[in-house]
């Protein structure tokens, strides 16, 4: 028992999960402060609250841990992957749902949106080499049908050509903002989270000043800031482990959760009530994120020769030189060489096995 609560895919669905309940609880207190601020301003200022409050995490409680990082920190070479971090997932993603929420109902809107984990899957198994199995695939589905069930209202579904493209655009972008994310999982995640939210933030909030919106008044700013540090900061910086010991494409799979996270704290922050649909929904994600965490893929495989470097602890993976001796049990991260290693073990198409499935 002691081990399944300690192996990569139960540590990563925990966090995976958390992050999605952290992120979804943002939607009803967003709808607190929305009538305040608009969209564009509210969603540049949860991502500068989440920088922000992550920059002094770091200098005031982390900086004790630079002379012995127990995490890899980032480097030059990752300026691009950042990069198209902030571009696609905080600048392109939200301007586009934006535009296309304005051109379609909310109901369709809704469900459109549900479309960012599919296309995550897509972009991962497809061009970067993740691997999930049938019963994976039909479990993600089923958090996905929940998802769907949760956001369909039998109300207008009108649809406006322009606007579906553009909700489609904004899955796509963040479809590969997770995937782009996961590449840079190694690193930090509070400096690669850090990076994230201060670029989308100052780039969000540029354009809401630009299009004339003016900030709110100081107590609606302090608390849009401090929603942001934990619904937006906090979490991404979870989800970024949950990419990590995952992949991006089971992640998407327990982040889909998050609009029932959402719906689930809407009902003591703005008193709405549980009827069928939202019990349909969260017993169809459930028996989906069951499955998932029950699915065992174990099978004989080969570890490519690498060199990189991450946070890990001397076991099988690692046995290397040198300070083997000075970090026995410990998590810390230093570049290391990979020779090639052949064994047969679970494991899930995370960053050390990435490989043909035959």
């Amino acid at each position: 028992m002691r081990s399944l609560f300690s192996s990569p895919q139960f540590l990563g669905a925990a966090y995976g999960l958390a992050a999605a309940a952290l992120f979804g609880i943002s939607t009803p207190f967003a709808k607190l402060l929305l009538p305040k601020s608009g969209p564009l301003l509210i969603a540049g200022l949860l991502y500068l609250g989440a920088g922000l409050g992550l920059l002094a995490f770091e200098l005031l409680i982390l900086r004790r841990s630079r002379a012995d990082p127990r995490e890899a920190r980032v480097r030059p070479s990752d300026r691009w992957l950042l990069g198209g971090i902030v571009l696609t997932g905080g600048i392109l993603g939200p301007v586009c749902m934006l535009w296309g929420l304005q051109r379609l109902s909310a109901v369709l809107g809704s469900l459109l949106l549900n479309l960012e984990a599919p296309l995550t899957i897509l972009l991962a198994v497809v061009f970067l080499r993740e691997h999930m199995g049938r019963l994976e695939i039909a479990a993600a589905m089923l958090v996905f049908v929940g998802a769907a069930v949760l956001a369909y209202q039998p109300e207008d579904t009108r649809a406006d050509p322009l606007g579906l493209l553009a909700i489609m655009a904004a899955c796509l972008c963040w479809a590969v903002d997770n995937n782009l994310t996961q590449r840079v999982s190694l690193r930090d995640p509070v400096t690669v989270t850090q990076i994230k939210a201060l670029g989308a933030g100052a780039c969000t909030l540029s354009l809401a000043v630009i299009t004339g919106q003016t900030l709110p008044r100081p107590s609606i700013l302090i608390a849009t800031f401090f929603l942001g540090l934990i619904s937006y900061g906090v979490s991404l910086v979870l989800d970024t482990y949950a990419l990590r010991l995952l992949g991006a494409a089971r992640e998407a799979g327990f982040f889909a959760t998050a609009p029932f996270m959402g719906a689930a704290a809407a009902i003591p922050i703005l008193g709405e009530r549980c009827g069928p649909r939202e019990g349909l929904a969260a017993a169809v994600m459930a028996v989906g994120v069951l499955l998932l965490l029950r699915e065992h893929h174990a099978h004989k495989h080969t570890h490519e020769e690498v060199e990189h470097d991450h946070a890990h602890r001397h076991e099988d993976h690692h046995k290397h030189e040198p300070d083997a001796l000075d970090h026995v049990g410990e998590t810390h991260a230093h570049l290391h060489w990979h020779l090639p290693l052949t064994h047969d073990h679970p494991h899930v198409s995370e960053a050390h096995h990435r490989h043909g499935h035959g």
